[in-house]
């Protein structure tokens, strides 16, 4: 009678090289760019907020004034870079992309097979995390620097165009760039908690475009919170002149809208890993 001898398992860590943050991220770059709606909204959109920010350097370009110092045309011509209609479409676009990697995972299904090969949630997240911090840095890089460069080269028909060295220019240029990663990354936060496409798009809106007006300077309190939103951040930082602006009693300040724009993405971001980490599937 021949006894059959089996080989001993071998640990499967044994032969296979374990999981690096960096395989992590290389993951969740696929799946970001394997949705097909992502290159489409991205370049969309950049083309829509480019060409909405020429619109109103051309506005000023055909309604300047000749005979006016070139200094009074200092924060329209920063303005013109950037319009408050142009951070509308980023908030939109930028909060919608991070809700749809997020909420795209749970609907159909895939978060469970993604945790199934990655059992730490909180290192899977941390990857998506970086991944689209990255992604939407470049976006606003490009929209923010293109609708610049754009912008005051048609100004400067006018002889009141700025380059980025001059005195707040570079401020007002990452403010606006900094703007896309974090409404991402809050959109991302609130897919986690939500996990329902329609209802966390809703919040998203809610939390960017609506909280803020809640707020006035009113009184001490209710300032502190206005100038704690992200949105209410961003026009600090874009204001470098404020020869013309109303200042109420409790003004905000540069360093508390810096400070605000990197609160919200780390706040967001460790809520996002404590929710997925805790809640079941």
């Amino acid at each position: 009678m021949t006894t059959l001898t089996l080989a001993p398992d071998t640990p499967r860590t044994a032969t296979e090289p374990r999981g690096r943050f960096r395989d992590l991220l290389v993951a969740e770059w696929i799946k970001l760019w394997s949705l097909r709606s992502t290159p489409w909204v991205l370049g969309l959109s950049a083309l829509v907020i480019i060409a909405a920010n020429l619109n109103s350097a051309k506005y000023t370009y055909d309604h300047f004034t000749a005979g006016d110092p070139a200094s009074s045309y200092f924060q329209v011509a920063l303005n013109d870079s950037f319009t408050l209609i142009a951070a509308d479409i980023l908030m939109l676009v930028a909060g919608s992309v991070g809700v749809i990697v997020m909420v795209g995972e749970y609907t159909t299904g895939m978060i469970r097979t993604t945790v199934a090969a990655v059992p730490d949630r909180r290192a899977m997240l941390v990857a998506k995390a970086c991944v689209l911090t990255a992604v939407m840095l470049g976006y606003g890089i490009l929209v923010a620097g293109a609708s610049f460069g754009l912008g005051q080269a048609v100004l400067s028909g006018r002889h009141i165009g700025l380059s980025i060295t001059h005195p707040g220019a570079l401020r007002f240029v990452a403010a606006a760039a900094l703007f896309a990663p974090i409404c991402a990354l809050i959109g991302m936060a609130l897919g986690v908690l939500i996990r329902h496409g329609a209802a966390t798009v809703a919040a998203t809106v809610l939390v960017l475009f609506f909280l803020p007006s809640f707020f006035t300077d009113t009184h001490h309190w209710t300032a502190d919170l206005s100038h704690a939103m992200p949105l209410t951040a961003w026009r600090r930082l874009a204001e470098v002149d404020m020869t013309n602006v109303f200042i109420s009693h409790y003004p905000a300040t540069v360093g508390g809208a810096w400070l605000t724009f990197a609160a919200w993405p780390l706040v967001s971001v460790l809520i996002a890993t404590i929710a997925i980490h805790r809640r079941d599937l």
